[in-house]
């Protein structure tokens, strides 16, 4: 059952009241309960000017609980603002890549990386408070499963009830599963909310795909193909993710946004897919 209002952790963490000043100073002091020793878990941040949301992410990520040693890494992909100094001020290990793009961003990313298990993130992304834990636990306890992918849901920011983003998320989960009977799973995963074995990905050659295709899918049907496992939803609350609907407002908001999805999905192939 998906929540109809947004948690109160979530909209805490969305709605920060604090200075970044002081947001940073709490990141700084929680973070360390995270990082307890060598990273097992890292979990792997792109920003491209991300300045008045990236905070919000690494607040809801520093105060996550699980019993994994966790890294969080940011990847500088070469932002005009000041995203980068926030970062380094909360106390987060900050890289920067100079080739712009997503895919770039990302195996930059991937490489830099110290734990076995690498979780993707995005800047504009909520996390709950277990959603670590969740993520990492399958890819741990079973070596048929190859990468894995949760669910989100939407934070209204023009308008749009939170009651009509609930439905409409129903409506989505119904496009998500026709895609795996019907199509790939593999176009259901996104980059803000997946996972997989470090190893395995760069045995792959990380997130390096097709012109015309997208590179958080292609990474998990990759994964797939080479036998290393089977791509699992994580479907709990405890990892369900909330981020911001801008992608829907640039669709045109979310009447237009939900034709071009439905329209997508009657005629989508993995190379199809470009946004929520």
């Amino acid at each position: 059952m998906r929540p109809i209002a947004i948690p109160a952790y979530i909209k805490k963490q969305f709605y920060l009241a604090e200075s970044a000043e002081k947001t940073c100073s709490d990141i700084r002091s929680v973070y360390p309960l995270l990082q307890k020793g060598k990273p097992e878990v890292s979990v792997v941040i792109p920003a491209y000017n991300e300045e008045a949301n990236i905070l919000k992410t690494l607040s809801a990520l520093a105060n996550n609980r699980c019993n994994y040693n966790v890294e969080i890494l940011v990847v500088n992909n070469n932002s005009k603002d000041c995203t980068e100094s926030l970062v380094k001020e909360a106390g987060i290990r900050c890289i920067l890549e100079t080739v712009q793009g997503i895919t770039a961003a990302r195996n930059a990313g991937l490489n830099a990386a110290n734990g076995k298990y690498i979780l993707n993130a995005d800047a504009d992304t909520i996390y709950p408070m277990y959603w670590i834990e969740e993520m990492v636990k399958p890819l741990a306890e079973n070596a048929d499963i190859a990468s894995v992918y949760g669910k989100f849901s939407f934070i209204p920011t023009a308008g749009t009830s939170r009651w009509i983003y609930f439905c409409y998320e129903y409506l989505a989960d119904l496009m998500r599963w026709f895609n795996k009977i019907f199509k790939d799973e593999a176009v259901n995963v996104y980059g803000f909310n997946s996972g997989f074995k470090k190893e395995q990905a760069l045995a792959v050659e990380g997130f390096n795909h097709p012109p015309g295709t997208n590179e958080d899918g292609w990474l998990a049907l990759k994964l797939r193909e080479k036998k290393f496992g089977k791509l699992y939803q994580v479907t709990t609350t405890k990892a369900l993710v909330w981020t911001a609907d801008r992608r829907i407002q640039m669709d045109g908001g979310l009447w237009f946004g939900s034709i071009k999805r439905i329209k997508r999905m009657l005629g989508m192939t993995i190379e199809g897919r470009t946004d929520l």
